[in-house]
């Protein structure tokens, strides 16, 4: 069975993904993501055709600890953070290495 990616964030975050075909997704206006962002991200985490979640880095900020220790856990589906300060290889390097539970990039 094949998974899905799913995105979550602004309306603005979310077309370009709905444009490339991304179908699973939630928008969030700005002025509501305090008030929706933890549905909507535990939506997405407990649904099993999804196999990665798309955010934006900032927005982790908007989620409360509880969601945010499940995202930040998460193997299966796999959240994926873009943008914002810690969007360096550092962060994605880490984001694989939780998903797949070793470092590709190890030299060792």
């Amino acid at each position: 069975m094949s998974q899905e990616i799913a995105v979550v964030g602004s309306p603005e975050f979310t077309t370009g993904f709905r444009l490339a075909g991304v179908r699973k997704f939630a928008d969030v206006p700005a002025e509501e993501k305090d008030e929706q962002l933890d549905d909507a991200v535990s939506e997405m985490l407990s649904d099993d055709d999804v196999g990665i979640v798309v955010m934006h880095d900032d927005d982790m900020d908007h989620l409360s600890r509880g969601v945010r220790k499940d995202a930040e856990t998460s193997v299966e589906p796999v959240l994926v953070t873009l943008g914002g300060e810690g969007a360096g290889s550092g962060g994605l390097r880490e984001q694989i290495k939780r998903a797949i539970g070793i470092d590709l990039m190890d030299e060792e």
